[in-house]
């Protein structure tokens, strides 16, 4: 079960006449200038650009909301969000279906990171969604179509802490693959939280029963490897949950980025209060996905 969130990762790609001195400029938190992908540092650029055949000079910016790195799928948001814009400069449109695949195969096949399968799919398809995995080449998106109140319920109840840790989800998920085979019984639970969770949000159950729901599955998540939490975010989670949080999450792999926690609104206040050297970062949850908002025809030499 997922959302995404109202912030957005923002990429510029266009094709660019061969009057400088590289054919590729690529502008991220640095700037690389190359005259073959291949010497192209940043993996997922490289990547994109060799999986779509792209050999004209080429020049893209990207400009994101919120840190990378942070565990809120910004990686995976960038990868799908360049194959679509390298798309529709080759003037094609791909389905979000596809768009996720092709997101899926370009970390996992090309660049070989340690890393699953919904990051990918929930930036294609957007919205809060039930997502089921069954193989590389299988995968069921079900909106969860609640009552628009219902939203506002649950919106109104969460809180985002960024707690200023960076990690990478690759090098915590190698450790998590390895333990996976003997955490068949947590693993299963958490699935089975899914549909419960869904279901608490469709009934008319009180919705904190959802915030309940959310600590159990925390507890179960911090046990699966031991890089997933840490003293420093065991403290911060305690903290919130003493101040009135009902439950919450690390978002993400683990290791750091940012904290979810699920409170009544009347308890907000005093948990940023306790909190209140963390950044506390508002979020609406939104139903687009990755999209192309400014189109031009790209006119080539």
């Amino acid at each position: 079960m997922s959302t995404t969130i109202n912030h957005y990762n923002y990429i510029t790609c266009r094709f660019i006449p061969p009057f400088f001195n590289y054919k590729y400029r690529v502008v991220y938190s640095k700037i690389e200038e190359a005259n073959h992908f291949n010497h192209i540092e940043h993996p997922s650029i490289r990547e994109c650009l060799r999986f779509l055949k792209i050999k004209n000079n080429f020049a893209m910016q990207n400009d994101s909301d919120l840190p990378a790195r942070s565990g809120l799928g910004s990686s995976s948001t960038f990868t799908v969000g360049l194959l679509n814009a390298l798309y529709g400069l080759r003037g094609e449109i791909k389905t979000k279906r596809q768009l996720a695949l092709d997101a899926i195969h370009v970390e996992q096949n090309m660049i070989r990171e340690n890393v699953g399968s919904q990051d990918q799919t929930a930036a294609a398809f957007g919205g809060l969604n039930k997502i089921e995995f069954g193989g590389s080449n299988e995968i069921a998106v079900h909106p969860i179509t609640i009552d628009h109140n219902r939203i506002k319920e649950l919106e109104g109840s969460l809180m985002m802490f960024f707690t200023g840790f960076s990690r990478t989800a690759s090098e915590i998920a190698a450790e998590q693959i390895k333990k996976t085979p003997q955490k068949s019984g947590e693993l299963n639970a958490m699935r089975q939280m899914v549909d419960e969770a869904i279901n608490i949000l469709y009934s008319k159950k009180d919705m904190k029963d959802f915030g309940k729901l959310l600590h159990e599955s925390w507890q179960i998540k911090r046990g699966l490897s031991t890089k997933i939490s840490n003293s420093a975010i065991d403290e911060i989670y305690d903290t919130g949950i003493r101040a009135g949080s009902l439950g919450g999450k690390l978002l993400g792999a683990g290791g750091g980025g940012f904290m979810l926690f699920f409170a009544p609104p009347e308890k907000h206040k005093f948990i940023k209060e306790k909190l209140k050297k963390f950044l506390c970062v508002p979020f609406k949850m939104e139903n687009s996905g990755s999209q192309v908002i400014y189109y031009s025809p790209p006119v080539l030499p």
